[in-house]
């Protein structure tokens, strides 16, 4: 049994494959660091949009509240009568409350349009920045001799002379002082062409 076993083991590695040349070795990495949070607070154009799409913000709530004031002041009396009525309101206050609920509604309607837009104009602004500064990274990385680039949020700890944060934000200001603060229209959906067949209704399935 031990001979049989020795043998075994002597076939196995000699059935092995040969191994195969070692691989080229990975230079010594020399990485860089950047502060993206600072960046994206302190730089000239992230200011500059924040304060207008903060402006926007504002003028939303202004309209908002003036709108949905009155609504205020007829949900309260409507609350009111609802509890004089035992929770049993009659035909007349029913009527109320429906017309209530249909101006809320129509109130919702026509601020989402709004509401859409400044979250569209924020992902804008966030777009037309984090474009340029992925760019602008990489040009001061290559610049300083660094063969990687990371945000300061993910490391421990990183000495100062790594870090090439101040750099970066210099040639930001300097490529992109400023980005728009309104997203660009959404394209409307595509007409049929002329004379084309609308699309075929399926046909009721038998009993």
């Amino acid at each position: 049994m031990r001979t049989l076993t020795h043998a075994a083991v002597a076939a196995l590695a000699f059935a092995l494959p040969a191994a195969p040349a070692l691989a080229q070795a990975l230079p010594d990495a020399k990485i860089a660091v950047v502060d993206s949070d600072r960046i994206l607070r302190d730089c000239t154009a992230c200011r500059a949009a924040n304060t207008q799409l903060q402006a926007q913000q504002t003028q939303l709530e202004t309209q908002a509240r003036s709108l949905l004031q009155p609504l205020q002041t007829e949900q309260t009396a409507l609350q009111t009568a609802v509890q004089a009525a035992n929770g049993n309101p009659d035909a007349a206050l029913q009527g109320r409350i429906r017309t209530f609920q249909q101006r809320q509604q129509q109130i919702q309607q026509q601020l989402a349009p709004q509401e859409q837009q400044l979250q569209r104009n924020a992902a804008y602004v966030q777009q037309q920045i984090g474009q340029r500064l992925v760019t602008v990274i990489g040009t001061v990385a290559q610049q300083r001799g660094a063969t990687v680039a990371m945000s300061k949020g993910n490391t421990f700890y990183n000495a100062a002379a790594v870090e090439i944060t101040d750099a970066v934000l210099t040639a930001l200001n300097a490529q992109l002082p400023s980005v728009s603060v309104t997203a660009p229209a959404q394209a409307a959906p595509a007409a049929p062409a002329p004379g084309a067949a609308p699309a075929a209704t399926p046909a009721p399935r038998g009993r």
